[in-house]
């Protein structure tokens, strides 16, 4: 299989995206390893071997058990905080900021030896086609999710002659539990379809394949990017 002896870390597997990217990754034989503070029921049914983590403070040895070696790391907590900029209290700021970047920060440091020690690995971060496309209500969410992409780019240029590959992807509005309150009647859910080119909001498994492609030796020579799936709406009118 694709993944087989490869050792993948997922940040944030327990629902939404990471869930979705653990399933896939799974099936495709890869030595799973999940992070985050509470494992779901979903994720348990996988039997993949898990790390209580809260990456919103110090994980100190919370990793160590990690195999000498790994092939990939998946973070993908995030937070849908949609309010007007004068409403957002400056905890807020920072409290994305700890989750999407500073999170991201601590997992990666703790993880980029045993990263290098692959001969050929794969970082996948989560930003948002609000970091691009100017949003009215995301101004805490795209601060956060820019400086991810900022992180993305900066980590791509300094381990690439590791030979570690940083990518993120970027998703619009996808069906995910963070996103409940967005989709829970059939009103708010054609709304957000009807917003996309493509006339359908995401679904988890849209992000998981593009992740899965990103880690595998298909996506060897694409380092440094931020790659937008969203049904269109970054690029299209």
């Amino acid at each position: 299989m694709e993944f087989a002896d490869k050792n993948i870390l997922i940040v944030g597997a327990s629902s939404g995206i990471g869930l979705a990217t653990a399933r896939l990754l799974h099936g495709l034989g890869a030595n799973l390893y999940t992070a985050s503070r509470h494992q779901s029921a979903e994720l348990a049914e996988l039997g993949t071997t898990f790390l209580e983590l809260d990456v919103t403070k110090p994980i100190g040895t919370a990793l160590d058990s990690l195999p000498e070696v790994l092939h990939g790391v998946v973070y993908c907590p995030g937070s849908i905080k949609l309010r007007p900029f004068e409403r957002i209290p400056v905890e807020d700021f920072r409290g994305d900021f700890e989750l999407n970047v500073l999170g991201a920060v601590q997992v990666l440091q703790a993880s980029m030896k045993r990263l290098k020690k692959a001969g050929g690995a794969s970082v996948v971060l989560f930003s948002t086609v609000a970091a691009d496309t100017g949003m009215a209500f995301h101004a805490s969410i795209a601060t956060s999710k820019a400086a991810v992409e900022g992180l993305t780019r900066a980590l791509a240029a300094e381990y690439a002659a590791s030979g570690v590959r940083v990518n993120a992807v970027a998703p619009s509005l996808t069906n995910t539990p963070l996103a409940a309150a967005l989709l829970n009647t059939p009103e708010k859910a054609e709304a957000s379809a009807k917003r996309h080119p493509l006339q359908r909001i995401g679904e988890p498994e849209d992000l998981a394949y593009m992740a899965s492609f990103l880690l595998s030796d298909h996506g060897s020579f694409i380092t440094g990017q931020v790659l937008p799936v969203d049904g269109g709406m970054s690029r299209l009118k």
